[in-house]
C-alpha cells in the first residue's frame, strides 16, 4: 500500500526517484535548510549541490517505508541504499513544512 506523503513531501521523494537535483531542491522555501552527515545545506543551491554530490558519491536509492506526524514535523522512515558501507540502511527524514514547501530536513 502507497504512503500517504503530503504535496512538498511526495515532490522530495519523486525528485529523489527520478534523480533530479534540481527538482529536489525546489520542494524547499528559499531559506530552507538541509542537515545531513554533519553538514548545513541552506538555500535552494546548495540543497541541489548537496542532492547531486550525495548521488554522485554513492549512486544511491531512496525508498520510503512508513510515515508518521510527530511533534509539528513529518517522520518518513527511508531504506537507502548505495555505495557505501553497511548498505542498505534505513534512516529517518524528519521534514518541517512552511506552507506547501520544505523549510527543514534533518536525516538521521
Amino acid at each position: 500500500m502507497p504512503l500517504d506523503l503530503s504535496g512538498p513531501i511526495a515532490e522530495y521523494f519523486a525528485a529523489e526517484h527520478a534523480r533530479d537535483a534540481l527538482a529536489l531542491a525546489r520542494c524547499f522555501v528559499d531559506d530552507g535548510v538541509v542537515h545531513d552527515e554533519g553538514g548545513t545545506f541552506r538555500g535552494p543551491m546548495a540543497i541541489r549541490d548537496w542532492n547531486a554530490a550525495a548521488r554522485e558519491k554513492y549512486h544511491h536509492s531512496v525508498t520510503p517505508l512508513s510515515v508518521v506526524d510527530r511533534d509539528g514535523t513529518t517522520v518518513v522512515a527511508v531504506t537507502i541504499a548505495g555505495d557505501f558501507p553497511g548498505s542498505p540502511v534505513t534512516l529517518d527524514h524528519i521534514f518541517r513544512l512552511k506552507g506547501n514547501k520544505i523549510a527543514a530536513l534533518e536525516i538521521r
